[in-house]
C-alpha cells in the first residue's frame, strides 16, 4: 500500500508532475501513420499527456505537430487550411508553421509585426515503421534505440493502436505481470495452433507440440526473476513442466512506458502505454516478425472488427460489459469475455478505476517486476528533480545503437539448462533472419 501523495507522484502526467516531467524526456508515440492517410486530408487531433494538438503532413511531405488552439480567439486549429507549408487559421487567417511560429496576421495592418511576437507550442516528430513520435521535453531529444521494431524493415513491422480507459501506469503494470497470463487469458480448450496467425497465446511452446493456452492452463505458478537492464528490466518466467523440461518466458519492460513480450514462434510485440490525460492512455503495438513478411492486412482486419474509428476505441467495453457471458465462462474462457485477450486485460486495467487506488492494494510475490519497476520511475524522478544522475534509455546516436533486442521469447528445454535454452533458440532465430537482426 502507499499514500495518495505517492500514488499521484507516479501516476499523474502534466507537465507540472513527477511522473510527467520523466515521460517528456522520451520520444512518445502520437499517432499511426495510417491516421493521415484515411481522411480526405492529412490532418488529425491528438491529445498526449495532457495537451490538446494537431498532427498535420506538409505539402512536402514532412510533418509537423502544434497546439490545436488558436493564439488569436481560440479556435479549433484542426479545421486550419493546410497552406504554404503550415496550416492557415480560418477565423481570420493567422498562419502558423510547423515550428509553431506565426509568420502571417492579414487583417492586421500593413507593415504590422505583431506575428513575430507570436507563437504556439510545437514539437518534432519523427515517422518509424507505422508511428508517429514526438519529443515533448526540453533540450535535445534522445536518440532512438536500436530496438528490433525499429531495425526491422516496414515490411517486417505492423503497428496498431487501442484506446483504454485508465491511467497510463496500471496499464504498464499489467503487461509486467507474468503471472496473471495462467488466469486472466486462460483458455478452457485448445484451439488449433495453426490457426492463431496474428493471435497472441494461440501457437505452440516452443519445440514442442503443446499449446501455449495448455501451458499457461496447466501451469499455473511461474517462478519469476526480474533483472535490471541497460533498457529497464528483464523478466523470466520459468515454469516446470512435469516431465524434466522447463518452459521459459522471457518479457522485459522497456523504460519508460513499454513492454517487449513473445507473442508467437516468430513475432514479437513491442508496446508503449502512453498517457492520453491522467485518466486515458493508447497502447501502441509494434507486431515485430523474424520470419516472413507481417501480412498486414490480415493482422489489421482482425483489429480492426474489435475497434472503432477515429478513435480506436474497443467495441466491447465497460458499456457492454466486455462482452461479457457467464455460460462463455463456464465453458471457454477463464474470464468469459471472448477470445480477444486485449479485452481481458482492458477489463483488469479499467475495472481498476481511471487511477487505481494504491492505498487498498496489496502486493505479493508474483508482482515483483511491478514493485522493481516503480522503483525504477521513483529513481528518474528524483534524477529530474536533483537535476543529477542519468536516466534510463536517455541517450546518445552512439550509446543508442548498443541497446539492441531486447530478447522476448518462449523456449523449452531440460531444467538444469534453462539459463542457456532461451539465448540459444534466440541465436537461431536471429541467425536466420532476413533482416539484419544480430544483437552484436
Amino acid at each position: 500500500m502507499m499514500s495518495q501523495e505517492k500514488n499521484d507522484e507516479i501516476t499523474l502526467v502534466g507537465a507540472d508532475r513527477p511522473a510527467g516531467q520523466v515521460l517528456r524526456r522520451y520520444w512518445m508515440p502520437a499517432a499511426l501513420a495510417e491516421e493521415l492517410e484515411e481522411g480526405p486530408r492529412p490532418v488529425v487531433p491528438v491529445r498526449l499527456m495532457g495537451e490538446d494538438l494537431v498532427l498535420f503532413r506538409r505539402e512536402d511531405g514532412t510533418l509537423g505537430l502544434m497546439s490545436r488552439f488558436c493564439p488569436h480567439r481560440g479556435v479549433d486549429l484542426c479545421y486550419g487550411r493546410l497552406e504554404d507549408g503550415g496550416i492557415r487559421c480560418p477565423f481570420h487567417g493567422w498562419h502558423f508553421d510547423q515550428t509553431g511560429q506565426c509568420t502571417e496576421q492579414p487583417a492586421e495592418p500593413d507593415g504590422s509585426k505583431m506575428h513575430e511576437r507570436i507563437r504556439i507550442s510545437s514539437y518534432p516528430v519523427v515517422e518509424k515503421n507505422g508511428v508517429i513520435w514526438t519529443y515533448m521535453g526540453p533540450g535535445e531529444p534522445p536518440a532512438f534505440p536500436a530496438l528490433d521494431c525499429f531495425r526491422a524493415p516496414d515490411s517486417h513491422v505492423f503497428a496498431f493502436k487501442g484506446l483504454w480507459e485508465c491511467n497510463w501506469l496500471q496499464a504498464l503494470e499489467i503487461g509486467i505481470d507474468p503471472a496473471h497470463a495462467s488466469f486472466l487469458h486462460r483458455f478452457l480448450k485448445d484451439e488449433d495452433p495453426a490457426d492463431g496467425y496474428g493471435k497472441q497465446f494461440r501457437d505452440k511452446a516452443a519445440q514442442s507440440d503443446m499449446p501455449m493456452t495448455k501451458v499457461l492452463r496447466e501451469f499455473a505458478n511461474p517462478e519469476l526473476k526480474v533483472e535490471e537492464m541497460d533498457y529497464g528490466l528483464r523478466i523470466i518466467a520459468l515454469r516446470d513442466l512435469d516431465n524434466g523440461q522447463r518452459h521459459v518466458r522471457v518479457t522485459n519492460q522497456v523504460f519508460p512506458c513499454a513492454i517487449t513480450i513473445p507473442m508467437s514462434n516468430e513475432m514479437t510485440i513491442t508496446q508503449w502505454h502512453v498517457p492520453i490525460d491522467d485518466t486515458h492512455c493508447y497502447w501502441y503495438s509494434l507486431f515485430t516478425s523474424f520470419g516472413a513478411p507481417v501480412d498486414k492486412k490480415k493482422m489489421r482486419e482482425q483489429r480492426i472488427k474489435e475497434h472503432r474509428l477515429p478513435d480506436y476505441a474497443p467495441l466491447r467495453n465497460k458499456s457492454n460489459q466486455y462482452g461479457y457471458d457467464p455460460e462463455e465462462q463456464k465453458t471457454l474462457t477463464y474470464t468469459g469475455m471472448g477470445l480477444d485477450i486485449n479485452v481481458h486485460d482492458q477489463w483488469a486495467v479499467e475495472s481498476m478505476g481511471a487511477i487505481q487506488d494504491r492505498r487498498r492494494e496489496h502486493l505479493a510475490s508474483s508482482d515483483a517486476a511491478i514493485v522493481r519497476y516503480r522503483r525504477l520511475l521513483r529513481s528518474a524522478i528524483k534524477s529530474v528533480k536533483d537535476g543529477e544522475g542519468a536516466l534510463p534509455l536517455v541517450l546518445d546516436e552512439a550509446a543508442a545503437e548498443e541497446v539492441k533486442g531486447p530478447i522476448s521469447i518462449d523456449a523449452i528445454g531440460p531444467r538444469e539448462e534453462w539459463e542457456t535454452v532461451w539465448t540459444e533458440r534466440d541465436a537461431g532465430r536471429r541467425a536466420a533472419c532476413s533482416w539484419d537482426a544480430a544483437l552484436s
